[in-house]
């Protein structure tokens, strides 16, 4: 029965964590408060670099204690961030919610999926996880269609709301039942150093990672802070920003069809639609200033990144070459993410100075990911073949 438990709890948890009410205007939000783009961009930097520095200590500490004390104490400083993100008014307080979630995200790192898997009855755990993403996603429209429907321009009603469903995940969280890990699955900090140096060392693995992380990055920056910009300069309401936000969500879950379009296309062909697709989806945001084509263009890019998700993870997963799989993949995540403290920077900078200057440079670093996804494409096709399979 607790195994069950487990499962319906953390269920319930995805569904609550999704519903971030403020999600459609989260930059407004931030503006609203007298925070510039810019300074957005530092806090979004700073936060991924403490992220990246906790990862691996925080995966020790989880071991150590326990799967469902780290849960619980991540899920207390989840909802602490909230209120503090509802209450702040300056960019230190902002920083501080930042750098707070931060330390939660490093925490929670492998540890809530972990204990799905734990949970599930063999056999079942792949299907568990669809269901609890499905639950994050709809959690996500839910709040989205509240905002639009009721609280509209009322941001701090957003903040408060967002804080209410945090704070009962995190009462959630209580009742979970602790799990025990695999044998042999507690990290070992030599090992990490030794996978390190081996990954750092592979030129043609770090040419597939910086195309994803090039992608990866301009699909958060753009669909998340710089759109919210956009819609602005074409003169559309936080109530339609909110409607806007619900269709661009509902058309991510076309991802689903990314394995069929790969086994249909090829890796490299099906790749280089997606890449293109996005620069193209960049480039016309910077030169427009139309409504409907800025909405299609954001969709469009979030349909390329829906697409490529599945594909890049398909991808990362056949590099591994250790027996310490989890390790391999998390030092995946941080090259990925410490090159994101850098783009985070450039567009934070360029969209203070100007916003379609910051939209081109997406188109160029998707067209530079490109480059690098075809090089190792090219010197890894034993990679490229199998994922085709």
């Amino acid at each position: 029965m607790k195994p069950n438990r487990n499962v319906w709890l953390m269920y319930a948890v995805a569904l609550l964590q999704g519903m971030v009410f403020y999600g459609p205007i989260a930059t407004l939000y931030r503006q609203a408060a007298g925070v510039s783009i810019f300074q957005i961009g530092i806090i979004e930097s700073a936060s991924l670099a403490l992220c990246l520095l906790l990862e691996l200590p925080w995966g020790i500490i989880a071991d150590k204690i326990g799967y469902k004390k780290t849960m619980i104490i991540c899920y207390g400083l989840y909802f602490v961030s909230k209120i503090i993100f509802w209450r702040a008014g300056s960019f230190g307080t902002f920083l501080l919610e930042r750098l707070l979630l931060s330390v939660v995200m490093a925490g929670l790192s492998g540890v809530d999926t972990s204990v799905l898997y734990l949970s599930c009855k063999e056999g079942s755990s792949q299907k568990a996880f669809g269901i609890y993403n499905n639950l994050q996603t709809t959690g996500l429209l839910f709040a989205a269609m509240i905002y639009s429907v009721f609280i509209k321009d009322d941001y701090r009603l957003a903040g408060f709301l967002t804080v209410i469903s945090y704070g009962v995940a995190a009462l959630l969280t209580l009742g979970l039942a602790e799990v025990k890990a695999e044998d042999g699955a507690k990290p070992n900090p030599k090992g990490f150093l030794l996978v390190l140096r081996k990954t750092l060392a592979n030129r043609r693995l770090l040419l597939l990672l910086v195309g994803v992380a090039l992608f990866s990055e301009t699909h958060q920056t753009v669909t998340v802070f710089l759109n919210q910009l956009q819609y602005v300069r074409c003169g559309l309401s936080a109530a339609a920003i909110g409607y806007i936000y619900i269709g661009v969500t509902l058309a991510g879950l076309l991802g689903v069809f990314s394995a069929r379009l790969t086994r249909r296309l090829g890796v490299l062909p099906f790749a280089s639609v997606l890449f293109g697709t996005a620069a193209a989806a960049c480039i016309v945001l910077a030169a427009v200033k139309s409504a409907w084509l800025s909405v299609a263009a954001v969709a469009l890019l979030r349909i390329s990144f829906s697409l490529f998700q599945p594909l890049q993870t398909e991808l990362q997963n056949r590099q591994v070459k250790t027996q310490n799989r989890a390790t391999e993949l998390s030092i995946y995540a941080l090259i990925i993410d410490s090159l994101g403290i850098g783009t985070n920077l450039v567009y934070g900078k360029l969209a203070d100075i100007n916003l379609s200057v910051a939209l081109y440079s997406g188109a160029a670093l998707c067209l530079i990911g490109f480059l690098c996804f075809r090089l190792w494409s090219m010197n890894d096709g034993a990679g490229i073949k199998q994922g085709q399979n």
